[in-house]
């Protein structure tokens, strides 16, 4: 079996594959973090670095972990890479990781993050465990801050509020006032709102696809080549 191109694991986990629009793995803390940008930007990352961290750690390990214990050995190794994203959130932004709360540490539990150990970094050597677990963590981040920016418009009226959780105190003045005395759309910043905004971004990447398909040349059968009458040949 052929290793898959670094092009393709990128395409995949960014676009064709993606965890939050296609797979649709993870949906407890996209549909519940995914308030604002700042929110998401900031759980993506924390998913991205564990993923990246448990598919490397995963990859170097395989030859190694028998069988019969992959599974509980995936998981342990998950829980410790996670485990070293929390204490860094909680040791560098701690306010953020207040917000984001129980969701950091139930990225263990994330299906994506065990799918992509047991799926693809248990088969696939360390720099393309490498990729995609960047690739994959990448593709769940714009998902999330998408999905959180289109909320935070509807229900707030603003873009990058609360930016100096991630960004510190430079970043208190950073926030986009898009609307000048809006009163904001309530169901956007309610479960519902999370469900009507996930449908529409699954919808515009469909839509999308299918543009793309549709431009693209259609290929000609062997067939019916082969029986087209030549015009230019000279009647009989």
């Amino acid at each position: 079996m052929s290793s898959p191109r670094y092009l393709d694991i990128i395409r995949d986990g960014l676009w064709t594959q993606n965890t939050g629009l296609v797979r649709l793995l993870g949906l407890c803390p996209l549909l519940a973090v995914s308030n604002n940008v700042v929110n998401g930007v900031g759980l993506g990352l924390a998913t991205t670095l564990s993923l990246v961290l448990s598919n490397v750690l995963v990859s170097l390990i395989r030859n190694w972990v028998p069988t019969e214990i992959r599974l509980p050995v995936f998981v342990l190794v998950i829980a410790s890479s996670v485990t070293a994203v929390e204490l860094v959130m909680k040791a560098f932004y701690y306010d953020l990781y207040l917000v984001l709360g129980i969701f950091i540490p139930l990225i263990v539990t994330n299906c994506a993050v065990i799918g992509r150990a047991e799926a693809f970094a248990a088969k696939n050597t360390v720099g393309r465990s490498l990729v995609d677990g960047l690739s994959t963590g990448l593709g769940f981040t714009w998902v999330l801050s998408s999905l959180g920016g289109l909320r935070e418009i509807l229900a707030q009226g603003t873009l990058f509020g609360q930016a100096e959780m991630m960004f510190g105190t430079l970043a208190q003045g950073v926030t986009v006032h898009l609307f000048d005395h809006y009163g904001g759309f309530l169901i956007a910043a309610l479960p519902p709102g999370a469900f009507i905004g996930l449908a529409l971004l699954i919808a515009l990447k469909n839509w999308l696809d299918q543009r793309l398909k549709s431009r693209k040349p259609q290929a000609v059968p062997v067939s019916f080549l082969e029986h087209t009458p030549n015009e230019s040949a000279p009647a009989s």
